[in-house]
Parts: structure tokens; C-alpha cells; sequence
């Protein structure tokens, strides 16, 4: 199956059930961060949308766990770059229907929860197609070390991704069931 086809597929399986009590086991996430010495940093998380996986509780865990949290902001010319944001600060509607921090305090994370359309086991994401991520994965690295985390459900997972020179690989995808590595 073509990118198009397993996003077809999945975003339809997404939309048709209701996944809102499945979660991310948090313990898990905590391994991967003293597996990779993160103490102290910046976690870039996102506003669920879509049926993705809710992240906004891990988020709140980690603010009171003292981690500095941001959420993405799109830019114009598919670009988007990470905004300071806590759980109690309001949020505005983006053109595309995603809420986004009201601040100007550009954050560049330590750690980045991603979203993702599908995933397969050598850690290949296919997101929505706009390239937003891999934009700003590779503008991050040149700037510095990033730890990336794929959030997803287990169904999400697929037998293949093809993957072209812009697609940025995940070092860890967490689902409900499984931590892939």
C-alpha cells in the first residue's frame, strides 16, 4: 500500500471507533526519559486532533513533574516551530482547526511527543503528508540532540512505510500495548 492508501485506511479506522479510553502508559514514558538521562527538559507535545492519541495528560504530569512544556504553532509556508505552554494557559484556534498556545516564547525541546497516521516496526512514521514534523525535526537537529517519541494506538501499526530522504525516523513509538525501540 502507497502512503495515501494506509492513511486512507487508518484515519477511517480512527474516525469510525472510539479509542478515548485506551492510554499511554506513562511508566513506560518515564523509562525512555532515564534510559536517555532526561531530566529537566523541554517536552514538546501536541493538541490532539483528529482521534489522535491524547497527550495532554502526560503533559500535565510532566509540568508537575517540573518539565518545561510546549506545544507546535503552524507558520506559514508548511513550517511550524514549538511555543511555551502549560495546562492552565488558554489556546486559540489555528485555519486548520487545531488549538495553539496564545504566547511568543519559542521553546526548542529536549524531547518531542509526535503524533502519527501509522507506524511500522523500524520505527518509520507517516503522518498527514503536510511535512510539518520532518520540517521541523531536521531544523531542530542542527540546533541540537532530540529525543523523538511516537505516540500512537496499536492498530496504527503497519506492515511497511515507504520512506523517502525528508522522512525523519522515530527513536521510540509508545502505544497502549507496546514500546517500540
Amino acid at each position: 500500500m502507497n502512503k495515501s492508501e494506509i492513511r486512507k485506511r487508518i484515519l477511517k479506522i480512527r474516525k469510525q471507533n472510539s479509542y478515548k479510553g485506551l492510554e499511554i502508559n506513562y511508566k513506560d514514558l518515564l523509562k525512555i526519559f532515564k534510559k536517555e538521562k532526561i531530566l529537566g527538559k523541554i517536552v514538546g507535545g501536541y493538541y490532539p486532533y483528529n482521534f489522535e492519541v491524547d497527550d495532554i495528560k502526560i503533559l500535565e504530569k510532566l509540568e508537575k513533574q517540573k518539565y518545561k512544556i510546549s506545544l507546535p504553532k503552524i507558520r506559514k509556508n508548511f513550517q511550524m516551530d514549538f511555543f511555551s505552554w502549560s495546562p492552565k494557559d488558554p489556546l486559540i484556534i489555528n485555519d486548520l482547526g487545531i488549538p495553539e498556545p496564545i504566547t511568543e516564547k519559542i521553546e526548542y525541546p529536549d524531547i518531542l511527543l509526535v503524533p502519527m497516521v501509522a507506524f511500522d516496526e523500524k520505527l518509520n512514521r507517516l503522518g498527514y503528508g503536510g511535512g510539518f514534523y520532518d520540517r521541523y525535526i531536521s531544523k531542530l537537529r542542527e540546533k541540537k540532540k532530540i529525543i523523538l517519541i511516537g505516540l500512537a494506538f496499536s492498530f496504527q501499526k503497519v506492515k511497511k512505510i515507504l520512506t523517502n530522504k525528508y522522512d525523519m525516523k522515530i527513536n521510540y513509538i509508545l502505544t497502549e500495548k507496546n514500546l517500540f525501540k
